[in-house]
């Protein structure tokens, strides 16, 4: 398989002040596809001059929703493996052969980064962070049968046949428990693996506040009893 196959999707809400050097972090050893969710910012403007396929939003629509263009969009481009990749930074762009390494050898579906599966990478975890993500794990285990170590690492890496069945309806950030939902149901071989997550201050101000945490849980009750 060919770098050409492989796709890395980047959602980016207002991201003007960091997109650029994420993009150029990857070194371009991959197809880049940045989704654009409406932002008013000058994302758009730090992007125009890389070789990137470059999608956008006209309203804001979530997370979820900027994933769920960028896979599809994968997924007809015939693409073989997509990862999802966080717009601020915080992920590694040396992770991403180890996972699909991992993807291949064993064989799996999808494989997504945990933040708790070395003690080095639990410690860098703010604490206050740390206690949400195990909270959120126990919620993610109820609702989905599935039990990991970390909730809501946004660094994943799928096969085709996980683009195909992964079909997201929550735009906003319960997608993240969406996902596993959908892995036990269309009975996808899933597995975690250690990644280093950086932790700067603009990813910190970016993102999710425990108080938002409560608004994740109200959707994902809605969206399960209630639809």
């Amino acid at each position: 398989m060919t770098n050409e196959n492989i796709f890395v999707i980047i959602p980016a809400y207002n991201e003007g002040r960091v997109i650029r050097q994420t993009i150029l972090s990857l070194g371009y050893a991959y197809q880049i596809v940045v989704v654009d969710d409406a932002s008013t910012d000058d994302t758009r403007s730090q992007l125009q001059d890389l070789p990137i396929y470059y999608l956008r939003h006209p309203i804001n629509l979530g997370q979820g929703a900027a994933l769920q263009t960028g896979m599809d969009f994968v997924y007809q481009m015939k693409g073989e493996i997509a990862v999802h990749f966080d717009a601020d930074g915080q992920h590694n762009p040396a992770d991403i052969p180890r996972f699909i390494q991992k993807l291949q050898e064993d064989p799996l579906d999808i494989v997504i980064g945990s933040r708790f599966l070395r003690n080095e990478d639990t410690q860098r975890v703010p604490f206050l962070k740390r206690f949400i993500l195990k909270t959120a794990t126990v919620i993610n285990g109820l609702l989905t049968g599935l039990w990991l170590t970390d909730a809501h690492n946004g660094f994943r890496v799928m096969n085709r046949q996980a683009l195909e069945r992964l079909q997201l309806r929550e735009n906003r950030m319960a997608h993240a428990t969406e996902i596993l939902a959908q892995v036990r149901l269309n009975e996808l071989r899933l597995a975690e693996l250690d990644t280093h997550v950086v932790y700067t201050d603009y990813s910190k101000l970016k993102g999710q506040s425990w108080t938002n945490s409560f608004n994740i849980l109200f959707d994902l009750v809605v969206s399960k009893y209630l639809r």
